[in-house]
């Protein structure tokens, strides 16, 4: 029999021969499993107790926006200093954007055109040859409202001519019954001698710089300067423009430091200014205004 001394030895060499062979026996197991991906390997429980992983904190891909969604939230670009909107016939005309912005000090804080005079539109939809009409003759040239709407162009596409049916019905969007953009009209206007301009994206300030200088502006609201929600129209050829049920046109004749005064038609009202320019903004702040 072994001393007691050389037993214990004898029972600890064996339970530590037996605790290594485990020990490598579970390292060679682990060696031949797959690592979870770092990707999905759960992060400690955050503050709310809620563990969440890796790939969910990543950046998420860049959403470049579609043509479609840039016409609803950006201006077209600027066009060059040579270049004319409105050069010739043939070509489709694109609104320039506002390119001058008047210092706000030197804008009064009132301002109203006087001796304009406006008149009921003939037909459901021929407000914007009414305004043409009222426009033109404040400035010494007189068009007939009707004259004015049988010469402009039709087409499926308002940027380009009429939409439609002028006895339509109002509060429809292309290809039905809509009417038409500022091009046109300032195009036609043009015609009749006037060095009208067609703008889009408009800054209120230019609007209130034409109204102190005594120069009354056409501008593109929904409605009689109601809220309105734009929508993107498709026409046939596939080009891409922005246009709103219950289009209208309105003469802006004045301002103050929270009104705007419009004439729609045989009308004359204010409006408050957050609410017409909200419905400005439906048409992306769309003008004929007279170059000087």
């Amino acid at each position: 029999m072994l001393p007691r001394h050389l037993s214990w030895l004898a029972v600890l060499f064996t339970g530590g021969l037996a605790a290594a062979v485990s020990f490598a026996a579970l390292a060679f197991i682990d060696r031949s499993l797959p690592m979870p991906p770092i990707a999905s390997a759960l992060l400690p429980p955050g503050p709310n107790g809620v563990s969440v992983t890796r790939a969910a904190l990543a950046e998420p891909p860049a959403v470049t926006p579609t043509p479609a969604e840039r016409l609803l939230t950006q201006p077209p670009p600027l066009p060059s200093p040579s270049a004319s909107a409105w050069a010739t016939a043939t070509t489709l005309p694109t609104l320039a954007p506002e390119l001058f912005l008047p210092p706000a000090a030197e804008l009064p804080a009132t301002a109203q055109v006087g001796g304009i005079a406006g008149h009921g539109q003939s037909l459901p939809l021929s407000c914007e040859a009414r305004s043409a009409a009222d426009w033109a003759a404040f400035f010494g040239v007189a068009i007939g409202e009707l004259e004015f709407l049988s010469q402009l162009p039709s087409s499926d596409d308002p940027d380009r001519g009429f939409v439609g049916d002028v006895h339509g019905a109002w509060g429809q969007v292309p290809p039905a019954a809509y009417g038409v953009h500022a091009g046109p009209v300032a195009r036609l206007l043009q015609a009749y001698g006037l060095n009208a301009d067609a703008r889009r994206y408009t800054k209120w300030e230019t609007v209130q710089a034409e109204l102190a200088a005594g120069r009354p502006v056409i501008a593109w609201v929904v409605g009689h300067v109601e809220p309105g929600t734009s929508e993107i129209y498709t026409a046939g050829d596939g080009r891409e423009t922005i246009v709103a049920r219950f289009e209208h046109t309105v003469i802006v004749v004045g301002y103050s430091s929270g009104t705007v005064t419009v004439v729609d038609g045989a009308r004359r009202y204010e409006r408050p200014l957050e609410r017409f320019l909200e419905s400005w903004g439906a048409l992306r702040n769309m003008v004929v205004v007279l170059d000087t």
